[in-house]
């Protein structure tokens, strides 16, 4: 009798967060997977339990393939969160039918709408400089006035986390500039080409 209690509560003290999060995520994996059923529902339920984890953890779902799903859990881009991707990560079970991601991986750029203004990836150039040990860029977008800063300052980094993922953006990315393109626009990369380039600059300087 006694063993099972100090058994009962030694598991609750071994209780995590994350593991808690996973027990959820498992019993309502059936719900998860086939989340277009009751989108906003199992949305709502998912942010909640990421919450308890940390305020700042969102997620990301990707279509089915072969079986499985992508599940990506992500900070939203606050550095600060990061720790707590990696130790929910770090926790995860084997889900057979899930591929779980930390942080949101790099992408082919797509067009992006935001505050009202509309940019085709396929005409946003990027040029790399150094900025101490990382990369400083400035991202050069077509329309770009001083009077819509801020707005094009949220495409570019919109634009920066599509092609270079949401790790590397925070952590390896130094000052980001926006301008227009101009014919002075030496060395810059299109946005495809970005990821490749991005790479070769930490290469080239032995990081």
């Amino acid at each position: 009798m006694l063993t099972s209690i100090l058994s009962l509560f030694g598991g609750k003290a071994n209780a995590t967060p994350e593991s808690d999060f996973w027990k959820w995520f498992q019993r309502n994996e059936q719900m998860l997977f086939n989340f277009e059923a009751n989108q906003e529902r199992t949305f709502d339920l998912l942010a909640a339990q990421m919450q308890r984890v940390h305020p700042s953890l969102t997620f990301e779902f990707g279509p089915v393939r072969g079986g499985k799903r992508e599940f990506i859990i992500s900070a939203d881009g606050i550095r600060e969160a990061f720790p707590k991707v990696e130790d929910l990560f770090a926790a995860a079970p084997t889900l057979p039918k899930w591929e779980v991601i930390k942080f949101r991986p790099r992408r082919d750029p797509f067009d992006i709408e935001y505050g009202g203004i509309s940019v085709k990836a396929s005409t946003v150039l990027v040029i790399i400089q150094g900025d101490g040990a990382k990369a400083g860029l400035t991202v050069l977008i077509p329309g770009y006035t001083e009077a819509q800063r801020n707005t094009y300052m949220g495409v570019a980094y919109l634009v920066l986390d599509q092609a270079l993922g949401e790790y590397d953006v925070e952590t390896r990315v130094g000052f980001i500039e926006v301008k227009a393109p101009n014919a002075a626009a030496k060395g810059a990369v299109t946005v495809q080409q970005l990821p490749k380039a991005f790479d070769a600059f930490f290469i080239r300087r032995g990081v």
